[in-house]
């Protein structure tokens, strides 16, 4: 195997266990990981439209329109006009705001011990280099 092939065989070892692992503490939240990225990317960048979710996330917009749903369901999110009137912008509620940081909180444990035995500068190192591989394929 080349280094190359160990590399994305680990990263794909490591992705659904990660996953399953964020779904069983997201519980209950009543949340999977995809609906928690979607609160992160609001937290983080702000309101945006299911065009600009769908491209960030890579999905399709169908799915971001249930995705949307289901956290307007819960009350976490909410839609709105944006500068022109036919765009809508999905932003956090005030409720959405505090549950982010609830979960954040919940998972800070899950993260750290998934985490261990990493140095901080191997974290930024690995973060960098995700960033990157990401850059390339999306070229």
């Amino acid at each position: 195997m080349t280094i190359e092939q160990d590399f994305f065989n680990e990263y794909r070892l490591m992705y659904r266990p990660f996953t399953n692992q964020i779904n069983l503490q997201l519980e209950k939240y009543q949340l999977y990981s995809s609906q928690w990225g979607l609160l992160r990317l609001l937290t983080d960048k702000g309101p945006h439209s299911l065009v600009e979710i769908a491209n960030y996330m890579y999905i399709e917009k169908p799915s971001v329109t249930r995705l949307v749903q289901k956290l307007v369901e819960l009350g976490y999110v909410e839609t709105v006009v944006g500068k022109d009137k036919r765009e809508k912008l999905v932003q956090l509620t005030g409720r959405g705001e505090n549950i982010v940081q609830e979960i954040q909180a919940h998972l800070k444990p899950f993260l750290e011990e998934s985490l261990a035995g990493v140095s901080e500068k191997d974290i930024e190192i690995a973060t960098q280099v995700l960033a990157k591989i990401r850059a390339n394929i999306k070229k």
